[in-house]
């Protein structure tokens, strides 16, 4: 059981460096392509976007670690229902963390920083965390499903059970 819940700890890890890179490579082609930026508020600073992106990371990390090791191997299923949950999860601390970090950078003025927070909620930035959270919370089930019902390293087609 110990084995289990280090494999789907090590795995949430890479689930979520694949998280970050597809982040950083989907904010970038999307914001070529529309020529606009991820933070549109020249006001709020250069640390606001990277804050709201490592806390969805972190929501996600968490999410995952827990969906690992608090579910029993057997019981390992692919859930859209929960990964949907994990994306609104996401897209929720990335929105209040853009709001918090402007605010804690600037409280002069933490009106203006609710204001950010409240137009993130439609803007494709906010909603492209949500998806790709879904994505990789996905293949993460996917991942572990796959994993605990092969029971041991995994086998080419050829090899059979008389190779060990």
């Amino acid at each position: 059981m110990r084995d289990e819940r280090v494999y789907a700890t090590v795995v949430a890890f890479f689930a979520t460096g694949l998280y970050l890179a597809l982040v950083v490579a989907v904010f970038g082609l999307v914001s070529l392509a529309t020529d606009s930026d991820v933070v549109a508020d020249p006001q709020v600073g250069p640390i606001v976007g990277p804050v709201m992106v490592i806390a969805s990371a972190l929501m996600l990390l968490v999410f995952l670690i827990v969906l690992g090791t608090r579910v029993p191997a057997e019981r390992q299923r692919i859930s859209p229902g929960v990964a949907f949950g994990v994306g609104v999860a996401c897209y929720s601390v990335f929105i209040a963390a853009g709001g918090v970090a402007g605010a804690a950078g600037d409280p002069n003025d933490p009106f203006h920083y609710f204001l950010f927070a409240f137009a993130q909620l439609v803007r494709w930035p906010a909603i492209t965390i949500a998806i790709l959270a879904f994505a990789v919370t996905l293949l993460y089930q996917l991942v572990l499903v796959g994993r605990f019902r092969q029971r041991g390293r995994p086998r080419w087609p050829w090899e059979g059970d008389e190779d060990q």
